[in-house]
């Protein structure tokens, strides 16, 4: 009976995996990976070979990018709001509660990390807290069979996710592990930073210097999030974000968003909230959609440098609420 039930085993995680040699694009492109990274043959084969279908990540990539509301639906339905739904589940107390822990914790790499890159704790701490709590939730996905789904299965971003399988195979050669062995999100990123494959090979350090640079590895990936941020142009001891005063619930009279900048002298009605803001370069003005009224910020530079990581205003504003949080608490 164990013996039958066994076999049954078998039998149906083979009904589930997917021999990707028999796709012409994956043959294409291990023929690519042995002649310009001189990679033998069955070895990739191997790992093609029996390939599990990541479905819902496939989903979600395969899905036509939906239309934007009309002007007129947008008028008649504002989607007021947006901002109390997301920071709802970013931006809570035990987060931050945590943030302190992780902080103190790791103290001694924080305070090096600090001083090597010039980025203050508190934000290194709010991205790895946003990213993945704390490494509490690194992903749960197998990252070589949802890239290879990715790079192989129509989708809408096929080019990207093959790039991205290219580099998560050299990088687990040059890192010596087994790429059928690491978990990651739904898109392939990897670690308490969350970095896709090609973020890991460009800004990832071996940061405890054990000869490999490991994001699973708290120590790595404080250093990390740090490099990652100055190399994008991170300036030490400048202003983030501050809120700022408008007259009236809704805004619209200027434009919105982190690619936007304007001198604050010709932003007339508008001023820091909260007294002096100490920071004379041009801002972006980022804004917030409750449901009642627009909440309304300064940008900074470095505002702008924590969406190079996400490209969302909500996202880097979280990070950063996230971070003033956990600096008032440490």
């Amino acid at each position: 009976m164990r013996l039958i039930l066994i076999l049954i085993s078998v039998f149906a995680i083979s009904l589930h995996a997917k021999n990707y040699n028999l796709n012409p694009k994956t043959v294409e492109f291990i023929n690519m990976m042995v002649k310009e990274h001189n990679f033998k043959r069955h070895y990739l084969e191997k790992l093609f070979s029996k390939v599990k279908m990541q479905k819902a990540p496939l989903r979600f990539y395969a899905e036509k990018t939906k239309k934007k509301p009309s002007k007129k639906a947008q008028k008649l339905y504002p989607l007021h709001g947006a901002w109390d739904r997301y920071v709802k589940y970013k931006v809570t107390q035990r987060r931050t509660e945590q943030g302190v822990e992780f902080i103190k914790k790791y103290k001694s790499t924080f305070k090096r990390v600090e001083k090597d890159y010039g980025v203050p704790s508190h934000y290194v701490a709010a991205i790895i807290g946003i990213e993945s709590v704390y490494g509490g939730n690194v992903g749960k996905y197998p990252v070589f069979d949802t890239l290879t789904t990715l790079a192989f299965e129509k989708n809408r971003r096929n080019k990207f996710f093959k790039r991205e399988l290219e580099k998560f195979i050299l990088l687990s050669y040059r890192q010596k592990f087994n790429p059928k062995n690491v978990k990651g999100s739904f898109a392939g990123a990897i670690g308490l930073s969350q970095f896709m494959p090609s973020n890991y090979e460009a800004y990832g350090v071996d940061f405890n210097n054990d000869g490999k640079i490991s994001l699973q590895n708290p120590v790595d990936a404080i250093a990390s999030v740090a490099n990652y941020l100055k190399q994008h142009g991170w300036k030490k001891n400048e202003e983030v974000a501050t809120r700022v005063s408008y007259k009236g619930d809704r805004f619209k009279k200027y434009k919105t968003g982190y690619n936007k900048k304007y001198h604050r002298s010709k932003l007339v009605g508008i001023e820091p909230k909260y007294g002096k803001w100490n920071y004379f370069d041009k801002v972006r003005l980022i804004k917030l959609s409750r449901k009642s009224y627009d909440e309304l910020w300064y940008g900074a530079k470095n505002f702008y440098v924590i969406t190079r990581y996400n490209h969302s205003a909500y996202y880097a504003m979280a990070v950063h609420q996230l971070a003033v949080k956990i600096k008032k608490e440490i």
